[in-house]
């Protein structure tokens, strides 16, 4: 038995004893050898006894100078990711590595099997998204066969866990984390702009089905987007075994990190005890970033990762190394080195060794030795693979005033039982919220693509693109009283109609751009009782103008899916404002919409104004059904060869 230990001495042939499994096979289909005779002796209680009195001394290599070993490697097999989420990239996206530059698979498993034998024994792969990477179950299968690797694990955002997790199972993954920052199945597609909520769902009942205990689910908590969520998520472990991991907001490139959106450990923690007082400390590893904590009786238990609060930089014992190749030896430095470049130059197995200890042993005590972590310089997150800052919009980041806006979105109760029926969704956002989108005056496609959502200093929120181009005056009067209208001269001739009858499309192809505007307006009259509790915010269902608002600047960009013959216009600006009158009870909309192009916004803006006037009905017809719309109108219009059109 001796004479077959690796580098490391007898802990490497134990690990690889207990590992294996007899009947396994891996995805190249070479059967998995069962334990010999003498590995299944050294797995009693003398041979384990033996082995810790006779086993090497951990790797000098993997070592660092304040005597961290370190034996977990996480390894990013891809920049690319299916999801557009917005803290994990900058506000302009990343610049992927060219394809040649990226570790093949050989190469990590190379690398994988040197780390391994100077005494990595688990390896997580990650991203981007680990799953979109064609070659992922055959990684999984190479990991298995590298005797000493007690752990493979894998994170992911989900999308394609349950199609791929029976043959990662087989191949050898024994470990799942599972980015979820939120339960609403709306919120998510607003976060990570796709849609997707019920395959992460089904992935997440896949694996706890096929037997993986327990299932992580990694959740970001920040303040003013999900953090009213934090019991929804623990009563997700009342009948399932998984260990909710509660991530406190950490500063990467690009994410525009602020203090005052992270929702520290223990802020959580008296939350969750306020609604379980019983909840009870589980105890960890030395080495274990999380705080685990489990409501009596519940099948899963929930944990808390303090990066920022409390940091366990004294027990760190994670390398990283990232798609194109660079050794990272702490998540929050600018430092790599290049092991792909060394390797593809024919570096021996020494060599790699004395580079990679080299770079251990530079490892700083503490946040790569930043007093000041959220001033740091670093990739963004989604080019780094560590803790996924991970599911919130499309190149979008929060700014909050002084008084954070909150966002709260009622939990989905059927999406957690029912995840592939679940349509129940509800959502709540704070007060006077205005949004702005402005865009490029020429794209390609007719895509909203919100870069960053942020709140301006009177506590509005913007949201602002390529272009920071202002738009012309956006204030409006609380009522229109005797008003007249500038009405240029009108077609003879319907345009949506051919010479049949029939509807069409106007054909606008032939027409020059110009910059064109159009803003409308609205009034909802709700009765003195109801503006009262809009007026104090006290409606059940939410914040009445802000949810309002939010609604109008979606209906503005959903416009041509809800009025047949509309073009898809991209849209650079719409602006939804909302007043409220005590005179008539009534609350005033007011929506702006501006583009340039061949054809006006003015459906776009009256679109807005409805879809806010119909939303603050909803919201307020559990107090009164005595609510009346009316005033839907256009207000004014900018350019076009019908030149513009105001009332006054």
């Amino acid at each position: 038995a001796a004479a077959g230990w690796g580098r490391r001495g007898g802990s490497a042939l134990l690990r690889g004893a207990v590992g294996a499994a007899p009947g396994r096979s891996c995805s190249s289909g070479a059967p998995v050898r069962a334990p010999s005779a003498a590995a299944q002796e050294l797995q009693s209680s003398g041979g384990r006894r033996f082995l810790l009195e006779h086993a090497a001394p951990f790797s000098a290599f993997l070592t660092d100078s304040f005597g961290r070993q370190h034996n977990y490697l996480r390894i990013s097999l891809t920049e690319k990711c299916n999801l557009r989420c917005q803290y994990c990239m900058p506000e302009e996206g990343v610049q992927l590595t060219p394809k040649s530059e990226l570790l093949t698979a050989q190469e990590i498993i190379s690398l994988a099997r040197l780390f391994v034998k100077e005494g990595v024994d688990k390896i997580r792969l990650t991203g981007g998204e680990p799953l979109i990477r064609p070659d992922v179950v055959d990684i999984v299968g190479q990991l298995y066969k590298i005797e000493g690797l007690k752990t493979i694990a894998v994170t992911t955002n989900g999308i394609n866990l349950a199609r791929l997790l029976p043959r990662l199972k087989e191949a050898g993954l024994n470990a799942i984390n599972i980015s979820l920052d939120t339960l609403v199945p709306a919120k998510f597609e607003f976060i990570v702009r796709r849609k997707g909520f019920h395959k992460v769902m089904e992935g997440i009942h896949k694996a706890t089905e096929l037997g993986y205990r327990p299932v992580k689910v990694n959740c970001v908590v920040m303040r003013g987007f999900n953090e009213d969520e934090l019991l929804g998520f623990v009563d997700f472990t009342k009948d399932l075994p998984l260990d909710v991991r509660f991530i406190e907001y950490m500063p990467f490139d690009g994410n525009k990190w602020n203090f005052k959106k992270m929702v520290s450990y223990k802020e959580m923690l008296d939350t969750i005890k306020q609604r379980w007082p019983e909840l009870e400390k589980l105890p960890c590893e030395a080495s274990s970033t999380a705080k685990s904590y489990k409501v009596p009786h519940f099948q899963g238990q929930i944990s808390f990762i303090t990066s920022m609060s409390e940091h366990f930089c004294g027990s760190c014992n994670r390398l990283r190394i990232t798609a194109d190749g660079n050794l990272k030896v702490c998540l929050f430095g600018n430092s790599e080195v290049s092991l792909r470049d060394h390797l593809r130059s024919g570096a021996s197995e020494e060599e790699l060794v004395q580079i990679i200890g080299a770079a251990v042993g530079r490892k700083k005590k503490q946040h790569a030795g930043m007093f000041n972590i959220s001033q740091m310089k670093n990739r963004p997150m989604i080019l780094i693979g560590g803790f996924p800052v991970s599911k919130m919009y499309s190149h979008v980041t929060f700014f909050f005033p002084p008084e954070p806006a909150l966002m709260s979105f009622p939990l989905c109760q059927d999406a957690l039982q029912n995840p592939p029926n679940s349509k129940q969704w509800g959502h709540t956002f704070s007060h006077r919220l205005t949004l702005r989108a402005s865009l490029p005056k020429q794209m390609g496609k007719a895509l909203m693509k919100n870069k960053c959502l942020e709140a301006s200093p009177v506590g509005q929120v913007s949201v602002d693109c390529q272009s920071k181009e202002t738009s012309p005056g956006s204030e409006f009067s609380t009522r229109d009283s005797g008003s007249s209208a500038k009405v240029p001269r009108a077609s003879d001739n319907l345009t949506h109609t051919d010479e049949e009858g029939r509807a069409t499309m106007v054909d606008v192809g032939g027409k020059p751009d110009s910059r064109r505007r159009a803003v409308a307006g609205a009034v909802v009259r709700v009765g003195e009782k109801a503006f009262g509790m809009v007026r104090q915010n006290q409606v059940k269902k939410g914040d009445v103008l802000a949810v309002a608002q939010i609604a109008g600047i979606q209906g503005a960009k959903l416009t041509s899916q809800l009025i047949p013959l509309c073009h898809n216009i991209p849209l650079n600006h719409v602006e939804v404002s909302l007043s409220l009158d005590e005179a008539r009870y009534a609350v005033v909309i007011r929506s702006s919409c501006q583009t340039w192009g061949r054809t006006g916004v003015e459906m776009e803006a009256l679109t807005a104004a409805s879809l806010a006037a119909l939303t603050v009905y909803d919201m307020c017809k559990a107090v009164t059904h005595d609510i009346v719309i009316e005033e839907v109108k256009l207000l004014s219009k900018t350019g076009g060869q019908r030149g513009d059109f105001s009332r006054v």
